[in-house]
């Protein structure tokens, strides 16, 4: 969540490119991006270097060598150390200009060169557009006062950029807030073995954040080389069709030590993408409004679901894109748990009869406060192609740490511990009745309400009978305080008049 000092040094900067004729807020986002993964990249490999100092060792794989480095572009060579953010920042405007320019720019753009890496390939045609030399003088200012260190930054400005973009509340790109996708995989708990895909992936936010779980959870187990290789290569697979949402995701994913994740253009729902039975977890926040192609829709996802929406259609995407036995959680806005349109019946009976439909966690609607105020859940499912729901746990979130208003500052209130806590020690909520915040429902009781997944269908609402005084009890009492009121006022004018 992006606030306090932060938020106003990012307005700061926000503010110069603006003056500096840069005003599109996606052209903002990127070209700061740029600047923010060029001091990334210097600060890891300080880090390191302390690191290595300290032990008594040479740092291995350094981003910035020794000697000089050669630009394919000019065809000359120039100092490693000259492309550092810590040395550069400190030249003279003009000389700054240029060197980032000419030489940082296309360093970062070519660091991969011939690994055929997702972050090579969507770096390829990247442009540097800030034009004045006194501009990059105050944007490179403004980041380097920034600390890093601690929070997943080019996140941070996507997500306060996107507020101030016009359309985002139109074409659903407002952003997953953070603790909302680390609860998710809190909850999913992925794995070493664990083949992971968002096909709507935006700025790669899941990905990302399993990548942050994987490294927390399985740091011996990636010291092992085919571990290694899976979790750099082949565990992670995201699509988009924003050119500059994969590239600002490649580079997300490659700062968090994801070299070559499968990142492509790709309109999910189309038949473009063929994907089935390839992965063992999808996590995703599909869009909920936008265009759609529907004549280039999948004709098998349109099998399943019969619809326009493609709320409904992500669910049938992942559906036939998890293997047997793989996991999905995904946010889904509230109609999807109760929409009587065919389309909706048809989603809801695939997951419950066909699949193993096992959580429906409804959140507040100010979860997505500034951007949407859509009333979400989060539905959990695995693919049997056989069924097996017996039990739908539902968990009624009602604070997520943040108030549901537009300015979602922190407070105490937050079920976001609770719902983790509760969701990994499922046999103890069968003993909950259906007045606490979470409890199981039969699959039977279910089918017999139409599949309707709205957790207020369950729910049982104790109401306190409040029992009121009789009304001649109530006219006595006001008797007789308009008595006491006649003597006092009768007193006073015997005082004083």
């Amino acid at each position: 969540m992006i606030t306090g000092e932060i938020k106003n040094r990012i307005d700061s900067i926000w503010d110069t490119f603006w003056y500096g004729g840069i005003t599109n807020s996606m052209t903002v986002l990127e070209q700061m991006t740029y600047l923010f993964f060029m001091k990334m990249l210097d600060d890891a490999q300080r880090t390191k270097e302390a690191n290595a100092h300290a032990m008594g060792v040479t740092v291995k794989d350094p981003t910035f060598k020794a000697g000089n480095w050669h630009n394919p572009e000019t065809d000359r060579d120039v100092p490693y150390e000259s492309l550092r953010w810590s040395v550069f920042r400190n030249m003279e405007a003009d000389t700054m200009f240029r060197t980032i320019r000419q030489d940082v720019f296309v360093f970062i753009k070519t660091l991969n060169a011939g690994k055929e890496s997702a972050y090579s390939k969507f770096m390829a045609n990247a442009t540097f557009l800030i034009q004045s030399p006194r501009t990059l003088v105050k944007i490179v200012e403004g980041i380097d006062a920034l600390d890093m260190n601690n929070r997943d930054t080019m996140g941070d400005v996507y997500e306060y950029v996107l507020g101030k973009m016009a359309a985002s509340g139109n074409n659903g790109q407002f952003r997953t807030p953070r603790h909302i996708i680390r609860m998710m995989v809190e909850l999913m708990e992925p794995t070493l073995k664990d083949t992971i895909c968002d096909p709507a992936m935006g700025s790669a936010g899941f990905i990302v954040e399993s990548a942050k779980y994987i490294q927390k959870h399985y740091k011996k187990e990636l010291l092992k080389k085919e571990n290694a290789d899976h979790y750099k290569n082949g565990m992670f697979h995201g699509f988009d069709t924003d050119s500059t949402m994969l590239r600002i995701g490649a580079m997300n994913l490659m700062l968090h030590g994801v070299d070559n994740p499968d990142i492509q253009y790709r309109d999910s729902l189309s038949t473009d993408n063929t994907d089935s039975g390839r992965y063992t977890l999808c996590l995703a926040n599909p869009p909920f409004t936008g265009s759609l192609d529907y004549e280039a829709v999948a004709k098998n996802l349109l099998a399943i679901t019969k619809t326009k929406k493609t709320e409904l259609l992500f669910l049938a995407l992942f559906v036939r894109m998890l293997q047997i036995g793989g996991r999905c959680a995904s946010i889904v806005p509230d109609g999807v748990l109760f929409g009587n349109s065919t389309g909706h019946k048809a989603i809801r009976q695939e997951l419950i009869d066909s699949q193993r439909l096992q959580a429906v966690i409804s959140m507040p609607s100010g979860v997505f406060q500034p951007y949407s105020g859509v009333s979400t859940a989060i539905l959990v499912f695995t693919k049997t192609n056989a069924g097996g729901t017996d039990k739908v746990w539902f968990y009624d979130m009602q604070a997520d740490g943040f108030s549901l208003d537009q300015k979602r500052t922190e407070v105490a209130e937050n079920d976001i511990p609770d719902i983790i806590a509760r969701w990994r020690n499922l046999p103890a909520e069968e003993g909950r009745t259906r007045k606490d915040k979470s409890f199981l429902v039969p699959v039977d009781e279910i089918r017999e309400k139409d599949y309707d997944l709205s957790i207020n269908k369950y729910k049982e609402v104790e109401r306190e009978v409040v029992e009121y005084e009789k009304p001649e009890v109530i006219l006595d009492r006001i008797d007789n305080l308009e008595t006491e009121i006649s003597a006092a006022l009768a007193e006073f004018r015997e005082k004083f008049l």
